[in-house]
């Protein structure tokens, strides 16, 4: 009997598929891949090449991808970070690695600058998340490997985690809610989940129902606090305090905060029930 693969995150399709899958899937050829970055502030990652087919997730700037195939202007691959499969565009990525990544932006938006001026028009916006190689530092600014610049305090190195999650995905509020996003010009309830944690030093799956499998400890809805996970079939939110949750929500169009017990009751009439508290750490 075959063993069913989760196709969102399984390289494979009946022409090609990853080396390592050789032996467990059937494809015509099989690959290593090559190592690609991502060089532009955000791309769509969708599930079949073409502008208008659904969007799956998002890149964000400096991750990596794992390009598996690419046929008119469109590259098949894996992003690293979480695993995601599925296309993009082949000009959102560079032709080589490059150099690794020193930071991570920690504010919800940067720009990049072409000169270390204030003034000067921006070159590219990147989102929180997004990866950068940092060569240097000009008084506020942050001078890249490509030579654009970056504001210093919109920064922090790889390593400089923070300890709230629930504190940075309060700063998405008001941000509008977009099926797949994962920025905050539009965002997704496990998007939202993921880059907080994130932040936090701690990786997460890029699906609810993955999130679910996945993190942490089940805990009694009674006992949740600040930081635990709530989930529904499809949806995720964090418990932002006893009273209140916070998640990117398609009845909101946006991210917000809701009473708990309303928020459960108002999923409830539409036929959901909660599934799990799950507590992480």
């Amino acid at each position: 009997m075959a063993v069913p693969f989760d196709r969102r995150v399984t390289p494979a399709r009946p022409d090609v598929a990853a080396a390592r899958l050789k032996g467990k899937v059937e494809a015509l050829r099989f690959t290593q891949g090559q190592r690609r970055r991502v060089a532009v502030g955000h791309a769509g990652l969708r599930r079949a090449p073409g502008a208008s087919s659904p969007l799956e997730t998002e890149v964000l700037y400096g991750e990596e991808v794992t390009v598996y195939d690419e046929l008119e202007g469109w590259a098949w691959g894996q992003l690293v970070t979480d695993g995601y499969v599925g296309y993009l565009p082949s000009a959102a990525l560079s032709e080589e690695l490059g150099p690794g990544p020193t930071h991570r932006v920690a504010a919800l938006r940067t720009l990049l600058f072409p000169s270390p001026s204030i003034k000067a028009p921006p070159v590219d916006a990147l989102s929180m998340g997004a990866r950068v190689s940092v060569v240097g530092f000009e008084d506020r600014f942050a001078v890249l490997d490509t030579g654009a610049y970056a504001v210093r305090g919109h920064l922090k190195p790889l390593d400089g985690f923070e300890t709230d999650p629930v504190a940075v995905a309060e700063r998405f509020v008001g941000a509008p809610y977009l099926w797949g996003g994962r920025t905050s010009l539009g965002l997704d309830c496990s998007a939202l989940v993921q880059t907080g944690l994130a932040a936090c030093g701690v990786p997460a799956p890029r699906d609810s129902d993955m999130q679910e499998a996945d993190l942490g400890k089940r805990v009694d809805l009674e006992k949740a606090r600040r930081g635990d996970l709530v989930f529904w079939k499809g949806h995720v939110a964090f418990v932002r305090d006893a009273d209140t949750l916070l998640h990117a929500n398609a009845w909101a169009m946006a991210v917000a905060v809701e009473p708990l017990t309303s928020a459960i009751e108002r999923i409830r009439k539409a036929g959901d029930e909660v599934t799990s508290v799950r507590r992480i750490g």
